[in-house]
């Protein structure tokens, strides 16, 4: 990997080579997981956001927003976590993400130093995830990047928090927080301005305190 503040070699592209795709698989619906590719509806489809909803009545589900490959368009579906997706596995790499210039996301290829632009909206709301010299994997398709999978988890700090309540408790309720990256969560009420927390990429949730 490439030290940070040492230039790479300025041979920017779009895309991963042409590569076709390597295999199929059958996975539970809530499975899914932001950055994957799945095929549905007779087509192809990268996930931007997934969400687990547990309903007061009848089983839980995945929300999953999805985005066409071919034609750019979103879906949002429900799927059950009883339901078989298939999953298509891409060509896959590993990429250091470097900055943000305009709509595009810039990565480097560890090996050849070579950069790689991914417009922001194929990783959607979870861009905001992304850190400097952060390793990702990116799936290609028909020469074109179109999948980028993030760490599951991240540690960041919390910048603003809402003051405890009189009797509130982390076993009653969650009240608003600002990490650094200018995301909103929910955090329990012992949890104050300052202090860093490990955060859920793909549902944008506190998981706890870090350590």
């Amino acid at each position: 990997m490439l030290p940070l503040g040492t230039a790479p070699v300025r041979a920017r592209h779009r895309a991963a080579p042409q590569t076709p795709v390597i295999s199929m698989a059958k996975i539970n619906g809530n499975t899914i997981k932001p950055g994957m590719v799945l095929e549905h509806n007779k087509g192809l489809w990268v996930v931007t956001k997934a969400s687990h909803v547990k309903p007061g009545k009848g089983g839980a589900y995945n929300q999953v927003e999805l985005k066409s490959l071919i034609h750019g368009t979103k879906l949002n579906q429900r799927f059950r976590s009883s339901e078989a997706v298939d999953r298509v596995r891409l060509e896959q790499k590993d990429y250091q993400f470097l900055y943000v210039q305009g709509d595009m996301l810039v990565f480097m290829d560890s090996e050849t130093y070579e950069q790689l632009e991914i417009p922001q909206d194929f990783v959607g709301e979870r861009a905001a995830f992304l850190q400097e010299g952060m390793t990702v994997m990116v799936e290609s398709h028909e020469g074109r990047s179109i999948g980028v999978s993030l760490p599951d988890q991240v540690t960041l700090r919390i910048t603003e928090a809402d003051p405890v309540v009189k009797g509130q408790t982390a076993a009653s309720s969650f009240k608003p927080a600002m990490l650094e990256n200018g995301i909103r969560i929910l955090v329990p009420p012992f949890v104050g301005s300052g202090e860093r927390v490990l955060v859920d990429t793909n549902e944008m949730t506190y998981i706890r305190r870090a350590e």
